[in-house]
């Protein structure tokens, strides 16, 4: 095994970091500058229209509240290993939440968290967030079939003999998934998961379920309150379930992180055009979604990344 000295180590460590940094600030900075979509005129026609600092201030603390439940459930999930404080699980989603923002579905993510302990926990730690990432995506999955059967039966959009069709392809799927439960594939079955998954105690899975409801409760209301800023003047019911729908089909599509308002946006586009929406009012809100849930915790996330000091370098 080749030994690398440590001058060589520390310098690789400061390139991967930078690397990380500059790509990040690269990504957002050309998704911004170069987004032909974004009429930035109108936007601020509109902000000066209706521009208010109680308002403003009321869709930050949104922000801040659904990164503050993600960051409180990875300290309930890691106080499976051992408790951690609230600062250290800051440092460590946010600073997962950089590295993760240019890779595939932020698998970066896994390995960023993973960093932070010692390697023979890697394992467990990766399998945490697993969960952690996991609820939210099941949480998406559940309100946004139900609100996506609300808007099309008010517009629509599929056939109620497809909607079935797929219902059915879902039960099937299940059924199989459980049949075929103690099938191992390289050491790993669904029933060892499931096994694995109720080591860790309810009370950690209750609040985990429950942090992720209030987050997930708190992103698609941000998105709601930003149409009523620009002046979307449509029933709660119908905007509420086309922002549950957009979430469910967007989030089933494999992308990256500092394409995701992008996907959201082409997705949502669809749905809100159907609804009447501008087309420029959709992407406008996408962007600010992205902005304010990714791009502000990424500036964050960065400090965090250039002070990291690895338990074991390289």
């Amino acid at each position: 095994m080749i030994s690398i000295p440590h001058k060589t180590k520390q310098f690789l460590v400061l390139l991967v970091k930078l690397l990380i940094v500059g790509g990040s600030f690269y990504f957002i900075y050309n998704q911004l500058a170069n987004n032909d979509k974004l009429d930035w005129q109108k936007f601020l026609v509109l902000f000066q229209k209706n521009q208010s600092v109680l308002g403003i201030g009321f869709i930050l603390l949104l922000s801040v509240l659904n990164r503050l439940f993600e960051i409180i459930k990875w300290q309930n999930l890691v106080s499976y290993l051992h408790p951690i404080s609230l600062g250290e699980a800051t440092k460590q989603v946010l600073a997962a939440l950089t590295a993760g923002l240019f890779t595939p579905n932020g698998v970066g993510e896994y390995a960023g968290k993973a960093l932070y302990f010692d390697k023979k926990e890697a394992k467990k730690v990766v399998f945490l967030n697993l969960i952690c990432n996991g609820i939210q995506m099941i949480l998406t999955v559940v309100f946004g079939i139900f609100g996506l059967l609300y808007y099309n039966a008010q517009h629509n959009v599929i056939t109620t003999k497809t909607v079935a069709v797929l219902f059915g392809i879902l039960v099937i799927l299940f059924i199989v998934l459980f049949s075929v439960k103690k099938i191992t594939i390289k050491g790993y079955s669904i029933e060892k998961l499931i096994h694995k998954i109720n080591e860790i105690p309810k009370s950690i899975h209750q609040k985990n379920t429950l942090l992720g409801i209030l987050r997930y409760l708190v992103f698609s209301h941000q998105y709601y309150f930003l149409f009523l800023a620009f002046d979307v003047d449509l029933p709660y019911l119908i905007l509420i379930s086309a922002i549950s729908s957009v979430y469910f089909l967007a989030s089933s599509l494999p992308t990256f992180q500092f394409l995701d308002f992008a996907v959201k946006g082409s997705v949502a586009v669809y749905f809100f055009g159907i609804l009447g929406v501008n087309e420029w009012i959709v992407i406008f809100i996408s962007t600010l979604m992205w902005f304010l849930n990714v791009v502000l915790p990424v500036l964050i996330g960065s400090y965090y990344v250039l002070n990291f000091k690895p338990k074991t370098v390289l």
